[in-house]
């Protein structure tokens, strides 16, 4: 302590080469820090004689009340500068246009699932959603699926167990598995509510299948009515306007004979192929028709599954693809477009 001389002077000459904050607070912890200069000092005060010990102590005060002083004005104009700089740098010309960010865009997937909920719930049908993951019961018994039908066969349906999904023969004793389609609905519907119904389901159904128009995942949209006067006029009615107002007006619609185990008598709805105007193309294989929907009276097994007199309802149900009907709307010709994620086909939309 008798060797302590004040140190100001070397203060003053490193904080003359201070440039930013981030220097002086380096140069604040070396003098008045935890482990600074005049801090050490001040901790070997005990080591002096009583009689010294004031004067000492107020030398090293007078510095550390020096230091901390000029440090905070220093601090105060290095911010002034240091604030001056950052506003000059990010200096905005209000004159100048804003930056375009294009928004995101819908996928086109979901526009035609939108359109065509928009245009049933215009003819009142309701919408109604269900489970992805299924049981048998609902995706096949109570739809007059019973066991060893071929729509079962392990080629179509992806099976659950206990470790996950399964394409091994010997999980056809599964009970799970995942819905193959959205009819599945109609029956959780029609065993909660009684007659009269009248709704949608639409959603995600999986399938073992992949190629240019197959994908495991896909969407459809199931309709059903049910009520005690229903006759095959009203499905043709409905799904005919329905088809109109997705694809035009002038558009030809035709029904076929067809077979669903759910459905009978069962029909497919057929459109004009609007691609060669009926004359005949690759599109729709020369017969100027496009298969684009089943349909049919709901058979009256379905009824007693889920408890409703056949002899006192009747209704219909319907069920369509929604990529095969984007596919015909926006004239896509490979349904792995739509799960590229190539921004060049999506920015079309």
């Amino acid at each position: 302590m008798k060797s302590y001389t004040s140190l100001q002077a070397r203060f003053l000459e490193e904080l003359d080469l201070i440039k930013n904050t981030t220097e002086l607070s380096t140069l604040r912890a070396k003098y008045i820090g935890k482990s600074g200069s005049v801090t050490s000092a001040l901790k070997t005060l005990t080591e002096l004689p009583p009689n010294e010990r004031g004067a000492a102590g107020k030398a090293i005060n007078e510095d550390k009340n020096f230091i901390a002083a000029t440090l905070k004005e220093k601090e105060d104009v290095l911010k002034r500068i240091e604030i001056s700089n950052k506003i000059a740098s990010n200096k905005i010309d209000l004159t100048l246009p804003g930056y375009y960010k294009k928004a995101g865009g819908r996928h086109p997937v979901s526009i035609v699932m939108k359109e065509i909920v928009d245009i049933f719930a215009s003819m009142g049908f309701a919408i109604e959603e269900g489970p992805e993951v299924e049981t048998d019961y609902y995706n096949f018994e109570a739809l007059n699926m019973p066991k060893n039908h071929p729509a079962r066969d392990m080629q179509d349906t992806f099976y659950v167990d206990t470790g996950g999904l399964t394409q091994n023969a010997s999980a056809v004793d599964s009970d799970v598995l995942l819905r193959t389609h959205t009819s599945a609905v109609q029956i959780r519907v029609m065993k909660r509510s009684a007659p009269p119904l009248r709704f949608i389901a639409p959603g995600k159904v999986y399938r073992r299948d992949s190629d240019i128009t197959h994908t495991p995942l896909f969407h459809q949209v199931e309709g059903l009515m049910v009520d005690t006067d229903i006759s095959f006029a009203n499905l043709k009615a409905v799904l005919e306007g329905f088809l109109h107002l997705v694809f035009g007006a002038t558009l030809p619609v035709r029904f076929r004979p067809s077979f669903f185990p759910f459905t009978e008598p069962s029909t497919e709805g057929d459109i004009g192929c609007f691609f060669c105007k009926q004359t005949g193309c690759r599109i729709c294989k020369g017969t100027g028709w496009i298969e684009i929907l089943g349909a049919g009276m709901v058979n009256p097994k379905v009824f007693q599954m889920v408890g409703y007199d056949p002899e006192l309802y009747c209704g219909f149900a319907f069920g369509m693809g929604i990529e095969r009907i984007t596919m015909l709307k926006y004239g896509i010709d490979d349904i792995r477009l739509f799960y590229e994620g190539d921004l060049r086909f999506l920015q079309q939309f």
